[in-house]
């Protein structure tokens, strides 16, 4: 057992990773963090609950306990930028994403023993877990569940879409698959995009490996659409709705999935 992470195996060839989810923060690293930062704004809140019913389709699920604050899990180890020429958050951020500090003093950040306490044990599970879903059945899927506020203007212009897939452009997932899972979305009642601003964290660049029959798909979700963004409250009328949708693409992801693979074993 870890405290970094909570886990459950199903028994499908699908992999639910939660990594933004975890609002723990260790008291050495609490006392020193200001105001704004303590409230951990930029959590992906009650995602884990969004998505309570992957386990309908045997989905394995692994969620992050710590805040990403602590650790961007995320973000790979070296803390190398994911996007050029956009504002990079790090693997060990020390701002938020509004641009206020985390911390009320000079943190002196140990990066590689955070890595190493809280970024590896994560990271660890979920490979280990993505190879024996592959051995089990030949092939492993991944989707990595996000979510964020509609606008923020540090980051990005407007207002994101609803559904924001990504595959790393289409280098981490088979594109027959993705363009299933994105049909889904496009029929849907929410806006849809895939690869725009978001084309995939590291999680989807670092484990979709379609020729070693590894497909990973990121969703960054609005939080508009299943929560209220300025209360933080979870609205289950909406949350619903949207797990339908939801539901959809997941199914789509699987029986396009299935079908590839009968085709090229």
């Amino acid at each position: 057992m870890s405290d970094v992470y909570a886990y459950h195996e199903g028994d499908a060839p699908l992999l639910l990773s939660v990594p933004h989810d975890g609002w723990q923060i260790p008291a050495d690293i609490l006392h020193n963090m200001s105001g704004p930062a303590r409230g951990i704004p930029d959590t992906d809140w009650h995602v884990s609950q969004l998505y309570e019913f992957a386990r309908d389709f045997g989905a394995s699920t692994i969620v992050a306990s710590y805040s990403r604050y602590v650790v961007d899990l995320n973000r790979p180890a070296d803390d190398g930028a994911l996007y050029e020429n956009q504002v990079a958050t790090g693997v060990c951020p020390t701002q938020t994403f509004a641009g206020d500090s985390i911390y009320l003093d000079d943190p002196k950040i140990d990066i590689a023993s955070r890595v190493a306490r809280y970024w590896r044990p994560y990271h660890d599970r979920l490979a280990a877990a993505l190879t024996a879903i592959r051995e089990r059945h030949g092939y492993a899927l991944l989707w990595d569940a996000h979510s964020i506020r509609s606008q923020v203007p540090r980051l990005f212009p407007g207002e994101l879409p609803v559904l924001n897939l990504g595959t790393w452009d289409h280098r981490s997932c088979d594109v027959t698959i993705a363009n299933a899972v994105y049909a889904a979305a496009a029929a849907s009642q929410y806006s849809a995009v895939m690869n725009g601003r978001f084309r995939g964290g590291y999680i989807t660049r670092h484990y979709g490996r379609p020729d070693a029959n590894i497909h990973a798909l990121q969703l960054e979700l609005t939080q508009r659409a299943y929560m209220n963004e300025s209360t933080l409250e979870y609205d289950k009328t909406k949350a619903a709705e949207l797990a339908l949708t939801l539901r959809d693409m997941l199914q789509r992801f699987l029986e396009a999935a299935k079908a590839v693979q009968t085709v090229f074993i």
